[in-house]
Parts: C-alpha cells; sequence; structure tokens
C-alpha cells in the first residue's frame, strides 16, 4: 500500500510538472514590440510572439515542442512575416497544407536540440512533401522525430521513395515569406537547406524567381549540419 502511495504521488508531481510548463503557453498574450539581441547563435528576445498553434492552412509540428518545451515563439515582426505569408500561400498554394517547426524560445536563449534560433529570427519549416500530383501529408504528424526523416539527394524519402519533396510548393513559401518580410521591415538573411537539394530546388519555375531575387542560400555546411537539413529548411530574419 505504501509504495502504491508514493506511485501515485510521483505520478501527481509528474502531471503538476507537465501542467506548469504548459500553462505559459495557453494563456500568453501578445503585445508590445519585441527586440531580438545579439544573433541566432548566440542572443535573446524581449517581448516575444507565440505563434497560434494553428492557422487555416498551416500548423505548428508538435504538441510537446510547442506546450512542453516552449518554442513557438518570435520576434513581433517574424511573427506577422509568418502570418502574412500563410495568408497569402492560401491563393498560391491552395489545399495545401504547411507545418511550421521550431522558432525561438519565450526569452531567446539555449535550446534543447538547435545552436541558434536564439534571438527570435529563426524558424525551421517542415518541407512540403508530395506522392505524385498530390500532396503527402502521412510523415507530417511524427512531432519532432521529423527531424530524423531522410531524404536521397533526388528528395525522395529513404522511408517510402514515392514520397517526395515538393519544391515548387517549397519555392512559392519562401516567395510569400520574402513579400512579407519586406512589407514587415525584415529581410530573409540566410536559408539553409540540404546541399544536395538545391539543385532540384532550382529547377522548379518557383524556384528560379527565388534565384532570380538573390535570396541567399547556404553555399557550404557541415557534414552534420548539412544531414539535417533535408527534412526542413531553416530561414533566418534580418532587420532592414
Amino acid at each position: 500500500m505504501r509504495k502504491f502511495k508514493w506511485k501515485r504521488a510521483l505520478l501527481v508531481l509528474l502531471l503538476l510538472a507537465l501542467t506548469g510548463s504548459c500553462m505559459p503557453q495557453f494563456f500568453y498574450t501578445n503585445s508590445g514590440t519585441s527586440i531580438s539581441h545579439g544573433s541566432p547563435g548566440n542572443g535573446s528576445l524581449e517581448q516575444g510572439y507565440l505563434m497560434p498553434y494553428r492557422l487555416e492552412n498551416a500548423k505548428y509540428f508538435s504538441l510537446s515542442s510547442y506546450y512542453l518545451l516552449g518554442n513557438g515563439y518570435l520576434n513581433s515582426k517574424v511573427y506577422q512575416t509568418l502570418i502574412d505569408a500563410y495568408a497569402r500561400c492560401e491563393e498560391t498554394c491552395p489545399k495545401i497544407k504547411f507545418k511550421y517547426m521550431e522558432c525561438s524560445s519565450k526569452h531567446g536563449g539555449k535550446q534543447l536540440i538547435h545552436r541558434t534560433h536564439r534571438n527570435g529570427m529563426s524558424v525551421d519549416f517542415m518541407v512540403p512533401k508530395k506522392n505524385g500530383e498530390e500532396q503527402s501529408t502521412f510523415f507530417d504528424h511524427l512531432g519532432i522525430w521529423h527531424y530524423f526523416l531522410e531524404f536521397n539527394s533526388e528528395g525522395q524519402l529513404s522511408l517510402n521513395s514515392n514520397v517526395e519533396i515538393d519544391f515548387e510548393t517549397m519555392a512559392r513559401h519562401i516567395l510569400a515569406l520574402d513579400d512579407a518580410a519586406r512589407k514587415n521591415g525584415l529581410g530573409i538573411k540566410k536559408v539553409l537547406l540540404q546541399i544536395d537539394l538545391k539543385d532540384d530546388f532550382y529547377r522548379t519555375p518557383s524556384g528560379k524567381a527565388v534565384k532570380a531575387r538573390s535570396i541567399y542560400f547556404a553555399k557550404y555546411l557541415s557534414p552534420t549540419v548539412d544531414k539535417f537539413h533535408d527534412d526542413h529548411y531553416h530561414i533566418d530574419f534580418k532587420l532592414l
């Protein structure tokens, strides 16, 4: 009986801890103007804005990342850029459901699995996927495990070669982000995408438009960083 009471007490404490971690995200209200200090690799954030968990055509990728880890915060200008870009994508990418991934913590600083994302100016975006001419969303529901999916140099998923990256939709999204960023006093500083995937990206009609705008894609990534930027593309924004 005593052992059962200890287990019950530990369960209650665990539930209280989980509830305490989630509560700030449930009741947070965006207000004021954000200030980003330092760089994505060594910075902090004041007055961070929390992205909605769900939009009309987009959704945060992980309940645990959003509510428990609190990694859905951004600089207010980046926040508005994402809101505006997804509104534009309702017209340029009808019927497509997007997933935005980890942003920053409420006050910036270090995160569990990132060396950057520290000042509210960085966002990871899940690559849109297709199977033939239809959007494929089966693998979009893996939460943080999505980071461990692997695609070959042609953008085909290792677990199912019929599923491949939709580079055209990805490029349309980046164009929408670039337009929205300029509207909000920002620019796209840098895009990280696995090096072997860039050629296929630039072959698409919208990929050519991205290239024509001289939006900077990293030309070299360390093997470790390169390996983990096939399932998502990372974007750093900058103030203009």
